[in-house]
Protein backbone atom coordinates (compact mmCIF):
# COMPACT_ATOMS: atom_id res chain seq x y z
CA UNK A 1 0.00 0.00 0.00
CA UNK A 2 1.44 3.58 -1.16
CA UNK A 3 -0.65 6.74 -0.01
CA UNK A 4 1.06 9.74 -1.38
CA UNK A 5 -0.02 12.99 -1.24
CA UNK A 6 -0.57 16.35 1.81
CA UNK A 7 -0.72 13.73 3.96
CA UNK A 8 0.19 16.14 7.20
CA UNK A 9 1.21 19.80 6.23
CA UNK A 10 1.67 21.55 2.97
CA UNK A 11 4.54 19.51 1.96
CA UNK A 12 3.54 16.17 -0.10
CA UNK A 13 5.09 12.83 0.93
CA UNK A 14 4.40 9.20 0.42
CA UNK A 15 4.20 6.68 2.60
CA UNK A 16 4.55 2.84 2.51
CA UNK A 17 3.09 0.17 4.06
CA UNK A 18 4.23 -3.49 3.18
CA UNK A 19 4.25 -6.56 4.20
CA UNK A 20 5.46 -10.22 3.36
CA UNK A 21 6.67 -11.26 -0.39
CA UNK A 22 5.94 -9.17 -3.36
CA UNK A 23 7.49 -9.94 -7.07
CA UNK A 24 8.92 -7.22 -8.95
CA UNK A 25 9.82 -7.42 -12.23
CA UNK A 26 9.20 -9.99 -14.81
CA UNK A 27 6.38 -11.67 -16.79
CA UNK A 28 4.77 -13.51 -13.63
CA UNK A 29 3.92 -9.52 -12.66
CA UNK A 30 0.56 -9.37 -15.23
CA UNK A 31 -0.35 -13.26 -13.70
CA UNK A 32 0.33 -12.69 -10.09
CA UNK A 33 -0.04 -9.10 -8.95
CA UNK A 34 -3.43 -7.19 -8.37
CA UNK A 35 -3.10 -3.58 -8.70
CA UNK A 36 -5.58 -1.00 -7.88
CA UNK A 37 -5.17 3.07 -7.86
CA UNK A 38 -7.63 5.62 -7.00
CA UNK A 39 -7.21 9.21 -6.39
CA UNK A 40 -8.78 10.69 -3.34
CA UNK A 41 -10.03 14.60 -3.89
CA UNK A 42 -10.16 16.65 -0.74
CA UNK A 43 -9.92 20.73 0.20
CA UNK A 44 -6.12 20.86 0.44
CA UNK A 45 -5.00 18.41 -2.84
CA UNK A 46 -5.45 14.87 -3.62
CA UNK A 47 -4.02 11.98 -2.27
CA UNK A 48 -2.85 8.73 -4.30
CA UNK A 49 -3.77 5.28 -3.17
CA UNK A 50 -2.00 2.46 -4.77
CA UNK A 51 -2.45 -1.14 -3.35
CA UNK A 52 -0.85 -4.18 -4.79
CA UNK A 53 -1.66 -7.44 -3.91
CA UNK A 54 0.28 -10.55 -5.05
CA UNK A 55 -2.29 -13.72 -5.42
CA UNK A 56 -0.77 -17.47 -4.49
CA UNK A 57 -0.37 -19.61 -6.85
CA UNK A 58 -3.57 -22.32 -7.35
CA UNK A 59 -3.35 -25.56 -9.45
CA UNK A 60 -6.72 -25.64 -10.20
CA UNK A 61 -6.77 -21.42 -10.82
CA UNK A 62 -9.67 -20.33 -9.13
CA UNK A 63 -8.08 -18.33 -6.49
CA UNK A 64 -4.94 -17.45 -8.47
CA UNK A 65 -3.29 -18.09 -11.45
CA UNK A 66 -2.98 -22.20 -12.51
CA UNK A 67 1.12 -21.66 -13.26
CA UNK A 68 3.73 -21.09 -10.45
CA UNK A 69 6.16 -19.51 -10.10
CA UNK A 70 9.37 -19.76 -12.32
CA UNK A 71 11.55 -20.17 -9.22
CA UNK A 72 9.62 -22.99 -8.16
CA UNK A 73 11.42 -26.02 -7.92
CA UNK A 74 9.58 -29.63 -7.16
CA UNK A 75 11.59 -32.59 -6.50
CA UNK A 76 11.03 -35.78 -7.96
CA UNK A 77 11.85 -39.05 -6.16
CA UNK A 78 14.26 -40.94 -8.53
CA UNK A 79 13.52 -44.30 -10.12
CA UNK A 80 14.16 -48.00 -8.41
CA UNK A 81 17.68 -48.97 -10.54
CA UNK A 82 18.58 -52.47 -10.50
CA UNK A 83 21.99 -52.64 -8.99
CA UNK A 84 25.12 -53.66 -11.50
CA UNK A 85 26.32 -57.02 -10.62
CA UNK A 86 30.09 -57.05 -12.16
CA UNK A 87 32.20 -53.95 -14.10
CA UNK A 88 31.04 -53.53 -17.43
CA UNK A 89 32.67 -51.28 -20.68
CA UNK A 90 31.19 -49.58 -23.35
CA UNK A 91 32.96 -48.42 -26.11
CA UNK A 92 31.13 -45.44 -27.16
CA UNK A 93 32.44 -42.31 -30.23
CA UNK A 94 34.84 -44.30 -31.87
CA UNK A 95 36.14 -44.46 -35.03
CA UNK A 96 33.84 -46.32 -37.29
CA UNK A 97 35.23 -49.60 -39.11
CA UNK A 98 35.83 -49.60 -42.72
CA UNK A 99 35.23 -53.29 -42.89
CA UNK A 100 38.44 -54.77 -42.26
CA UNK A 101 40.75 -55.00 -39.56
CA UNK A 102 43.77 -52.87 -39.62
CA UNK A 103 46.24 -55.90 -39.85
CA UNK A 104 44.88 -56.74 -43.11
CA UNK A 105 44.66 -53.56 -44.93
CA UNK A 106 48.12 -53.13 -44.23
CA UNK A 107 48.50 -56.61 -45.76
CA UNK A 108 46.55 -55.96 -49.39
CA UNK A 109 49.10 -52.51 -49.64
CA UNK A 110 52.15 -53.42 -52.33
CA UNK A 111 55.28 -52.96 -50.32
CA UNK A 112 57.60 -50.52 -51.36
CA UNK A 113 61.25 -50.83 -52.12
CA UNK A 114 63.87 -47.93 -50.98
CA UNK A 115 65.54 -46.98 -53.66
CA UNK A 116 69.23 -47.42 -53.48
CA UNK A 117 71.55 -44.86 -53.25
CA UNK A 118 74.87 -46.22 -55.95
CA UNK A 119 77.81 -44.38 -55.30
Amino acid sequence: VVVSGKLRGQRAKAMKFTDGFMIHSGFPIQEYIDLAIRHVYLRQGVLGIKVKIMLPWDPTGKTGPKKPLPDHVSIVEPKDEPLPTGPTSEQVGGKPDLGQPPQQQQQQQPQQVPPQVVG
